[in-house]
């Protein structure tokens, strides 16, 4: 009879994932061997984080268009722990249109470099710096104590893979910086900058916290994909 409440006891404690950690681990593992068996894609050599650089990625032409695109859209950028300017967040942000014909090749363009399914990213955003504004540091992966988490893990779950893109040079400061890995990139026109948010076993990874430094001179344009642990909705 001690064995047969120990075993109900058991039953009851079994804890279901709520942030899909084996999907996440699977996707990471996914795309670090499609992109490390790509010859465009360039390992950044940081340990603890896997980022990756694409160069030329976009061509000058699909860059001017996105730049208007994102003064088209660009707005006092929101964050997920209240309104504009908070967490250290001064930029100017905008989602593009999800079913111009020119946006979808471009995402589809994204999908195919991290061999990730289409349905499982966010809508394409687009962010404009000028000088003085800034995206102190921060996490894209969520955190689940948030109360924001009940809605997110209901619109996909948890946040895979970044994929951003540098839509023109800056004339100084703008650098994307990941401090706990002394790692600071500069914008480059056209470059794709991609990183896993989680570890090799599914789960927030604390080295992946990164800033969009101060711009000094110049506008910065960037855009910005998100991929989720489901399909995203």
């Amino acid at each position: 009879m001690r064995h047969d409440r120990r075993a109900m006891f058991s039953r009851r404690k079994k804890v279901v994932d709520p942030v899909n950690t084996a999907e996440l681990a699977r996707v990471g593992h996914a795309v670090q061997a499609r992109l490390g068996a790509d010859p465009s894609a360039y390992r950044l050599p940081v340990d603890g984080l896997d980022i990756y650089a694409i160069g030329q990625f976009f061509t000058p032409a699909e860059r001017e268009r996105l730049i208007v695109t994102v003064d088209e859209v660009a707005r006092p950028s929101p964050t997920y722990y209240g309104g504009s300017g908070d967490s250290g967040r001064t930029s100017f942000t905008g989602d593009v249109d999800p079913w111009d014909p020119f946006i979808l090749m471009l995402e589809r363009r994204i999908d195919d470099l991290l061999g990730i399914d289409p349905d499982f990213g966010e809508t394409i955003q687009g962010q404009r710096y000028t000088p003085g504004q800034q995206f102190q540091e921060h996490y894209d992966h969520f955190n689940i104590k948030h109360k924001y988490w009940q809605d997110e893990q209901k619109r996909g779950g948890q946040r895979s893979w970044t994929a951003m893109a540098y839509l023109n040079d800056v004339e100084e400061g703008g650098s994307t910086d990941f401090p706990r890995v002394n790692l600071s990139v500069p914008p480059q026109a056209g470059a794709l900058l991609v990183w896993n948010n989680m570890t090799p076993e599914g789960l927030p990874n604390d080295k992946a916290l990164h800033a969009g430094r101060p711009v000094v001179r110049g506008v910065k344009y960037v855009l910005t994909k998100w991929y989720r642990a489901r399909k995203w909705h």
